[in-house]
This record gives C-alpha cells, structure tokens and sequence, in this order.
C-alpha cells in the first residue's frame, strides 16, 4: 500500500528568519568588498551557516573578533543582541544591519516598559538562549532592576518569596515558547502575586505553526519535525507533537537511515519543519521517504 505523506503548510521559514536572510544576503552582494560579520548565529540551522560561510559572511561569536571595522559590516542576528554588544559594535566605527526579528523587537520593549512601569519582570524562556539574554539585557538597561527567568513551572518555586514580596509583577514570553509552558507557569505565578500583567509575545506564526502540527499529528501514524536540534522553536514542536503520536525529529534526509524501521510500520506520515528549516531540506526528506518505496526494512 502507498503511504500518505502530509506536509504541514506551515513547515519552514517564517517572515522573521526570511528576512534576515534577504537582509544578510543582500548586503554582502551589495557590498563585496567589505567585510560581512554576524554576531552569533543568524539563525539556528547549520546548513543555512554554512551557505553564509560559502557567500564570505562569517560568524563571530565576540565583537573583539571583528578586523578592520571601517570597512566592515555587522549583523544583529534574529534573536537580537544586548545594547552593551551594540554599544562596541558602533564603538569600533562598525556599520550594523539590524536583522533582529521584529516580534522579538517588540518583546524587547514590552519588557523594557513594563520595568520603567515599576513591574518586576518575568521573562519565561529559556536563560541561556541568546533571545532571552538580549531581552533581559534592554530591559535593565539603564536600571538597577533585576529580570526573573522562569524556564518551567518548576522554576517558580525558586523565586517564590521575591514574586511574593513584589508590589506588581510583569510577564513577556520568549516567541518560541511552548503555550501549554505559558499557562503551566501562569497557574502557579497567579497564586503568589498581588498584581499581576501579562503580555503573551509567543509570536503567531509559533502558535499557529504548533497547532497545524497538532492536529496533523492527530490523523498520521508518524510525525517527522525537520530541523535544527539546537532551535527552539523545532525542539518544542517535537516535544509537543510525542505527546501526541510517535515523533522524530531530524535536521536533514541524511538521518531517514536511522528510522527505516518506524517509517516502513507507518501508513501515513507527517511532516513539519522548525521556523529555521528551508524548504528545499524539508523536500529532500519528503523525497528521501518517497524514494523507498515499499522496499523499506
């Protein structure tokens, strides 16, 4: 029997990760005799890296590492920088192209309004991604204010008394964040403050991309995510779609080997993609699985 292969319409790119691509693409072209650096990864998806790397963009994890700034330009990836990173960057006489995703711009001033409101700030993220580092950075910028981050509802009771003895407390969410993480994280917040303001900034395109992927899920033997296992948006797709049916994700068609045996029990098969994938990789799985047949073992 031939198997059902559905591709989420929602799988791939979204207009943030689009655009910062055309940005940094365009002028490196526009430019080929400068330098093109991108603080960070532009996005996480190492095949795209590399494409960069190939044009003659390179990836710089310090300012420090940027060489002749008078004839160089730096990127401000995705996931935006923190004002210290941005204040060496113009320090050195560097050109910047802010490629920040504009969704996250807007999480940036959130919670930089919310402290300037005399909130205590909760950023529920994860700490260590680079997204939730420059929120936190522009949000005390110029304050002696400390941001809360909540990873999980289990990180609350860490900050238990701090949320309590606090007059009013201020919510912004990381944009790749897990909604079911948000109302988990709520429930437990809402008991301690006093006062409490929520601004829900997991952007749309996350939202609806995670429940196209639901309900596919609902009506497939197997659901494959495509993309980076460092993305956070691609992790959470597939840790919320295993609740739901049997998952795998992969970043590219190379790793289809490895699941022969899952895929050859499966009559219908879903595919979804992180925010981060491109299109031709999400294809080359698609073919990748079409290409075996009934010969899969």
């Amino acid at each position: 029997m031939k198997k059902i292969i559905k591709k989420a319409n929602l799988a791939g790119f979204c207009y943030g990760v689009k655009r910062a691509l055309d940005l940094t693409t365009n002028i490196k072209k526009e430019n080929p005799e400068k330098n093109v650096f991108i603080l960070g990864e532009l996005i996480h998806n190492n095949q795209v890296i590399e494409n960069l790397k190939s044009l003659g963009i390179t990836v710089i994890q310090d300012v420090e590492e940027i060489k002749d700034p008078q004839n160089s330009i730096c990127v401000i990836r995705t996931h935006g920088a923190t004002p210290e990173d941005i204040n060496k960057i113009k320090a050195k006489g560097c050109k910047i192209l802010d490629a920040t995703c504009v969704d996250v711009k807007k999480v940036q001033e959130k919670a930089k309004s919310l402290i300037e409101e005399g909130y205590k700030l909760i950023i529920i993220g994860k700490n260590n991604h680079p997204e939730v580092i420059a929120i936190k950075a522009h949000a005390e910028e110029n304050t002696n204010e400390n941001a809360i981050v909540l990873a999980s509802a289990d990180d609350v009771l860490h900050y238990k008394e701090e949320i309590k003895n606090a007059k009013k407390i201020g919510i912004v969410i990381q944009t790749t964040q897990k909604t079911e993480n948000l109302q988990n994280i709520l429930a437990i917040v809402s008991q301690y403050a006093k006062e409490l303001k929520v601004y829900n900034t997991i952007c749309k395109t996350t939202s609806n991309r995670q429940s196209e992927a639901k309900t596919l899920a609902q009506e497939v033997d197997l659901m494959i995510v495509v993309g980076s296992k460092t993305s956070a948006n691609t992790s959470h797709l597939s840790e919320i779609l295993s609740t739901i049916t049997r998952t795998i994700h992969i970043e590219t068609e190379k790793e289809i080997e490895n699941y022969n045996n899952l895929i050859a029990k499966a009559n219908s098969i879903g595919i979804t993609a992180g925010a981060s994938t491109p299109e031709y990789i999400i294809n080359n799985v698609i073919r990748a699985i079409e290409s075996k047949g009934e010969n899969i073992k």
